[in-house]
Parts: structure tokens; C-alpha cells; sequence
């Protein structure tokens, strides 16, 4: 059997998510992978959660069991498998960066990330904060309970369940790795707030997207995850 490389629960996913032109996407789109489309659109989501009781190798490694994580994120296919590409993880931990992309070579940087989580026997409102460069910024979601499981067909579980990441390795080609976990419930979201400078997070073109609102908003439960080692492609 094989052995994943890293485990964890990764919880209170928020997923704010927004169409995206190909010439943004293009230039991040490893070799051999293609949009993934939904209604004819590409699409592209900022992504913030929390990873709970990390392990690489098994192993807890004091310090960094439990840390936040914000990302940019759009959806392709390649070879009929549906997976995601990073433009930019931010992790407030150099190690996990370090990590990242020494092994998947993967877009990872290092700022500063908090979360917080107010919750009721109704309600739950999560809220990541990111200063990056001297500025906050952040992202809110408000909730209602009882978590419920998306139809197979929604847009919701088209966002959320992605069995695959796809990158581009240090010679070119490209890479994918399997992340397994079970489908996750969602809670109905009742209000955001996105206070975010896209361009100085993620640079030209994203900034756009400051003056636009998203598509859709999620906040999923989460569940435990396994990362398992990188593959090549040809």
C-alpha cells in the first residue's frame, strides 16, 4: 500500500470563487492539463483553512501540527482526471514553505496567517487574516448550521472535490499528486466579507478582480486528507 506523504484535517474550508479569463490562467497551466470548465466558464478561488494535527512521514513535528493556509487556486483536467493548480499558497511557517517547494515544488511563501472561529449551536462564522507587506487583509464567512452534503451535480461539489493537483516540476514537466479525503459537507453560507487587495497578493492581472463579486461562496466542513508523493508525467 502506499504511503502518503502528508496527513492532516484540514478544516472550515472557505472558497470564494470567480470566472477567470484564460489569459490569467495560461501561463500557470502545467503541460498536458486544460481547463476545467463549468457552464463554459473557467474558474478561479481564494481558498482559506485551517490544517489541524499535521504529519509528514507519520510524524508530528512540534510547532507546526497546526497552522493556517490561503490560496489561489483554478481547476483543470488532464488525462480525465479533474484537479486544481496553485498560483500562490501562503503559509505563516517558512518550514512548510520550504517544504513545499523543495518536494512539489509548489508556489509557497511564508506571511503571517491567523484564523478565528465563532460558533453556536446554529451558527458559525470564520474569519483568516493575512498581513502581508505592512497591510491586513481578510476574509469572513457566516454560516448556518447543520452542515448538509451537496448534490454530486451542484456547482458547490464541483468546486470542492478535487482528487488531484497538478504543477509543473524544476526541468518543465509536468507533476500530479493524489489527495484523498471523503466528501465534504457544507454549511449554508449567510454572509461574506473579503477585505483583499488582489494585486498586491497575487499580482497583475488579479487585481481586477477587487471590483468584482464572487460567483459563489462555500464554507465546507473539511475532514481528514492524505498528500501523497509526487508523480512525474510525460
Amino acid at each position: 500500500m502506499r504511503r502518503p506523504f502528508l496527513t492532516a484535517r484540514w478544516s472550515n474550508v472557505c472558497l470564494l470563487t470567480y470566472e477567470a479569463p484564460d489569459a490569467w490562467l495560461g501561463p500557470h497551466l502545467p503541460p498536458g492539463c486544460e481547463l476545467d470548465r463549468r457552464d463554459g466558464m473557467a474558474l478561479a478561488s481564494l481558498v482559506a483553512f485551517d490544517f489541524l494535527d499535521t504529519r509528514v512521514w507519520g510524524v508530528a513535528w512540534p510547532g507546526y501540527r497546526c497552522f493556517a493556509e490561503m490560496n489561489l487556486r483554478f481547476y483543470v483536467r488532464r488525462d480525465g482526471r479533474r484537479g486544481v493548480v496553485f498560483v500562490r499558497e501562503i503559509v505563516p511557517g517558512r518550514l512548510v514553505a520550504w517544504l513545499a517547494r523543495l518536494i512539489y515544488n509548489e508556489p509557497y511563501v511564508r506571511a503571517p496567517l491567523t484564523s478565528s472561529i465563532d460558533e453556536s449551536a446554529d451558527k458559525i462564522r470564520v474569519i483568516h487574516s493575512l498581513d502581508w507587506r505592512g497591510r491586513r487583509f481578510g476574509v469572513g464567512v457566516e454560516a448556518r448550521k447543520p452542515a448538509y452534503t451537496p448534490a454530486t451535480d451542484s456547482f458547490e461539489h464541483f468546486l470542492k472535490e478535487h482528487q488531484w493537483g497538478f504543477g509543473r516540476a524544476r526541468d518543465g514537466r509536468a507533476v500530479r499528486y493524489e489527495v484523498t479525503h471523503p466528501v465534504w459537507d457544507a454549511y449554508s453560507v449567510e454572509a461574506f466579507d473579503l477585505e483583499f487587495d488582489w494585486e498586491a497578493v497575487y499580482g497583475r492581472p488579479w487585481g481586477e478582480l477587487s471590483a468584482q463579486e464572487p460567483c459563489s461562496v462555500i464554507l465546507a466542513a473539511g475532514s481528514e486528507v492524505a498528500v501523497y508523493p509526487r508523480e512525474m508525467l510525460s
